[in-house]
C-alpha cells in the first residue's frame, strides 16, 4: 500500500484545497495555489538551533493577481520568521504576482528544545489575503526531544517494528501500519497524537505490550494541565481489516473514537483485537466502535465517560466481554448509551443487515447517569441471521428490566456504589452489589493484579 492510498483513506485528516481570485486588471476569480498546505520542520533540536525551508506560491491564471497581505500570524513572539522573495518581515503588503508566475516564501525556525515548557509540537501559520479572502499555510516544528511520526507508513524490510519507551512518540497526521506488518509498543511507552491524528492499522497488526507496573499511554500532545480531561484532542486507534492484534495494560484517553474497528481479516483465527487490563476514557464520541465484521475480546478493562457511546457495534461483528466496566457518566446532551448494538446500516438507500454470531458479556457492570445505559436495535428478516447474545452475572441499568432469555442472573438497576464517579475512581465500597456476585472464569486476577475470589466480584476490580 503506497502513500497515495493512505492519503486517500485518511481524507478527513489531509485536506487539500486549491482556489483563486482577481480584481479589475488583476485576476479576481481564483485564489492562490501553494506547493504545500503544511510546512513541517521534521527536525528535533537538542540545543539552540535554526533551519530554513521554503514553499512556492502560484498564480495559475493568465492575468496578474494582487496579494494584499502576507502575514506571520504569531507575530514577533513566534519562533518562525518569513522571507518573501528575499524580503524579511512579519507583514508584507501589496505584492503583485504576474499571471502564471510564482514566488518563494522562505521560513526559518529558531528555538531551544528540551525545555519542559515547550509543547510537543510548536505551530503557527502564514495568512495570505487576496481580494478580501484569507488562505493559510500551517507551520509546525517538533518542540521536544521525542520520536516523531509524520505521515509515516511502517513498511520496513523486516515485518516487525518496535517502539521503545526511552522517549515519547508523537504522531502528526497519521502513522500507518501497512498490510502484513506488525508494530510492537514496549511497556511504559507514552504515545502522543496531534489534533485529528491517528494510529492507523491497515491490514497489519498492533501489539501494545504494557504491564501492571509500566502501562502504555495514548493521549493528545497538549501537555498543559487544562487538557488532562479534554476529549477530542486526537482521533483514535483505527483498525482497518486488521490482523489479530492485542492491547495490554494501556490508558487510552481524550480522543474522538478511542478504538475504531472496521471489518476483519478473513484469515484471522482469533479476534481482531484482544483488549486486556486497559482503561479507555474521555472520548468525544466512542470508547470502542465496531463496524462491519470486526471482533473484539475484552477482559479486565474499563470504558467510561465517552460523549456518545461507550461500546457501540454497528452492522455486524462479534464480542466477548468479561469482568469489565462499561460506563456512561459523561455530562453532555449527546450521550446516548454506555452499551449499544445495531445490526443494520443504511448506505445508498440500501439497508444492510448483519449477523452477530457471538455476543457474550459476563461479570460486567453497564451503568451511568441515564435511565437506560444499554440498547439493542436488531433486525432479523425471516429469521435468517444469527443473533446470539448471552449476558450473564452482570449489573445493568435499564429503566425496564428484561425477562428475555439472553439475560441470565442480571442485577437490574442496582447502584454499584463506586468510590468517586466524578474523578473516575470506579473501585467500589464493600457494601456494593458487585461484591462476589460474579461467576468464576479463567481470569484469576483483576485490573490491578489482585487475585480473584470464588465467586468473584463483578467488574474490572476485585475488592481486597
Amino acid at each position: 500500500m503506497n502513500k497515495k492510498n493512505i492519503l486517500y483513506l485518511l481524507l478527513f485528516i489531509q485536506l487539500f484545497f486549491f482556489i483563486s481570485c482577481k480584481k479589475e486588471k488583476f485576476n479576481s476569480s481564483n485564489n492562490l495555489q501553494f506547493s504545500i498546505d503544511t510546512l513541517v520542520f521534521d527536525t528535533v533540536f537538542t540545543t539552540i538551533g535554526s533551519t530554513t525551508q521554503h514553499f512556492k506560491v502560484f498564480n495559475p491564471d493568465k492575468k496578474g493577481v494582487k496579494i494584499d497581505e502576507i502575514e506571520l500570524m504569531g507575530g514577533s513572539t513566534s519562533p518562525f520568521r518569513i522571507n518573501v522573495d528575499g524580503v524579511k518581515g512579519l507583514l508584507h503588503q501589496n505584492l503583485e504576482l504576474e499571471g502564471e508566475d510564482s514566488l518563494y516564501v522562505f521560513v526559518e525556525v529558531k528555538l531551544q528544545v528540551n525545555g519542559q515548557n515547550l509543547p510537543m509540537i510548536v505551530e503557527d501559520s502564514i495568512r495570505f489575503k487576496t481580494n478580501g479572502k484569507n488562505q493559510y499555510i500551517k507551520l509546525a516544528v517538533w518542540g521536544q526531544d521525542a520520536y516523531f511520526h509524520y505521515n509515516e507508513i511502517l513498511s520496513p524490510q523486516t515485518n516487525d517494528t518496535t517502539w521503545s519507551a526511552d522517549k515519547p512518540h508523537v504522531i502528526y497526521n497519521y502513522c500507518a501500519i501497512d498490510s502484513a506488518k506488525t508494530l510492537h509498543i514496549a511497556a511504559g511507552s507514552n504515545i502522543h497524537l496531534h489534533k485529528n491524528s491517528m494510529l492507523y492499522v491497515y491490514k497489519g497488526s498492533l501489539h501494545v505490550e504494557g504491564n501492571k507496573d509500566q502501562i502504555v499511554t495514548f493521549q493528545g500532545d497538549r501537555l498543559e494541565e487544562f487538557y488532562d480531561d479534554v476529549s477530542g484532542q486526537w482521533y483514535g486507534i483505527y483498525f482497518h481489516q486488521a490482523k489479530s492484534s492485542t492491547i495490554q495494560y494501556a490508558l487510552i484517553k481524550n480522543g474522538t473514537a478511542g478504538i475504531h474497528l472496521y471489518g476483519a481479516d478473513s484469515n484471522n483465527s482469533t479476534f481482531t483485537l484482544h483488549i486486556q487490563n486497559t482503561i479507555i476514557e474521555k472520548h468525544a464520541s466512542y470508547g470502542v466502535f465496531m463496524f462491519d465484521g470486526a471482533s473484539v475480546k475484552m477482559d479486565n478493562s474499563i470504558i467510561s465517560n465517552c460523549g456518545t457511546y461507550g461500546f457501540f457495534l454497528l452492522k455486524r461483528g462479534d464480542f466477548d466481554i468479561n469482568h469489565c466496566h462499561i460506563l456512561g457518566y459523561e455530562n453532555n446532551t449527546s450521550q446516548s448509551y454506555a452499551f449499544a448494538i445495531k445490526n443494520h446500516f443504511v448506505e445508498n438507500q440500501t439497508n444492510f443487515v448483519g449477523d452477530i454470531t457471538l455476543g457474550k458479556v459476563y461479570n460486567t457492570v453497564i451503568y451511568g447517569y441515564e435511565e437506560d445505559e444499554i440498547a439493542f436495535d436488531t433486525l432479523n428478516p425471516e429469521a435468517q441471521l444469527e443473533l446470539n447474545f448471552d449476558f450473564s452475572y452482570c449489573v445493568i441499568k435499564k429503566k425496564e428490566s428484561s425477562t428475555s432469555p439472553l439475560f441470565n442472573q442480571i442485577y437490574w438497576n442496582n447502584n454499584p456504589e463506586f468510590n468517586d464517579v466524578e474523578n473516575r475512581d470506579f473501585t467500589f465500597l464493600n457494601t456494593s452489589i458487585l461484591q462476589q456476585k460474579g461467576i468464576q472464569t479463567t481470569l484469576d486476577i483483576d485490573l490491578l493484579g489482585n487475585p480473584r475470589n470464588n465467586p468473584p466480584d463483578i467488574g474490572a476490580y476485585e475488592l481486597e
